[in-house]
Formats: C-alpha cells, sequence, structure tokens
C-alpha cells in the first residue's frame, strides 16, 4: 500500500482533489471527491477477486484514487475528465513508484471508465462497473433531476 499512501501525499493529487471539490461546491448530483475515489477502489477490489481477475491491490486503488483527478478541467476547460484525468496522473503514478505496465493499464482504464463496451470481465469493465455501482442514487435528493437514465441509476446496495 507504500503506492497508494504515496498518492494520498502527493501535492498534485491534493490539489487537484481541492479543485474538484471548488467547482463543485454548488454541485447537488453525485460529487467527483475522496469519498467517492474510495468507494469505487473498495468495490473494485471487491469485484476483481471475485473474478479472479489478476490486477494488484496497488493498480485497483491507484486506478480509482486518480480515474476522476481531472473533473474540475472538464469544469473549466471543457476537457472529457477521463482525458484530463489520464493525464494529470501519469506524473503521479512516476513520483509514486507505479512500474511502467501497471502505469499504463491504469491510464487506459482512466480512459476508457465510462465505456459500457469494455469487454467483459476485463479490468476496464470491472472499473466501469465499480465506478456506477459506487453511486448512492437510492438515498440522492437529486435522483429526479439526474440525467442518468433509470436503467444506469444504482437503486440498490450490492456491494
Amino acid at each position: 500500500m507504500d503506492k497508494i499512501n504515496s498518492i494520498l501525499n502527493n501535492e498534485n493529487f491534493n490539489e487537484y482533489v481541492k479543485k474538484n471539490k471548488r467547482y463543485e461546491k454548488d454541485r447537488k448530483f453525485c460529487k467527483h471527491n475522496i469519498q467517492h475515489f474510495l468507494d469505487v477502489a473498495r468495490i473494485a477490489y471487491i469485484l476483481v477477486l471475485e473474478n479472479k481477475i489478476n490486477v494488484s491491490k496497488d493498480v485497483v486503488y491507484g486506478t480509482a484514487l486518480l480515474h476522476d483527478i481531472g473533473r474540475w478541467v472538464e469544469y473549466k476547460e471543457n476537457v472529457h475528465h477521463e482525458v484530463a484525468s489520464s493525464k494529470l496522473a501519469k506524473q503521479i503514478l512516476i513520483e509514486s513508484g507505479y512500474e511502467p505496465e501497471e502505469m499504463n493499464l491504469i491510464l487506459n482504464t482512466i480512459l476508457r471508465h465510462r465505456e459500457e463496451e469494455n469487454e467483459k470481465n476485463s479490468f476496464a469493465y470491472i472499473f466501469y462497473l465499480s465506478d456506477k455501482l459506487s453511486r448512492n442514487c437510492f438515498y440522492c435528493k437529486a435522483v429526479d433531476e439526474c440525467k442518468w437514465s433509470d436503467e444506469k441509476k444504482n437503486y440498490t446496495i450490492d456491494y
């Protein structure tokens, strides 16, 4: 977990989390904050274990912590957040000691984390599901205003 804790203590990571918070200050829908990142990480790790996917805990948590750190860039510059997050994540991964193969998997998964079409039982698909399963639509006050279709809204607790 040294790599994970290195991300959590990374100056740039913390700045990006703060920027997300500032840009989402008045957002009534799901936030892109550390709670969301950890919820995604824990669900993804369970699914990786259940599906016997050969991905390390460092990769799962690293992907989850970094997958939405560029959300503020989307608000500010109208750049898709998965693209911004992947770019911002690269230096953090280097500074946190990730190997090139791990970095490639993490960065590619970040780029594809919104794609339902990912190959079933791939890490990218598991991560996509985890991101959706982490949302507490069943408890959200803005659920009726949300742009997600009812099929995508998470009305149950599965993990």
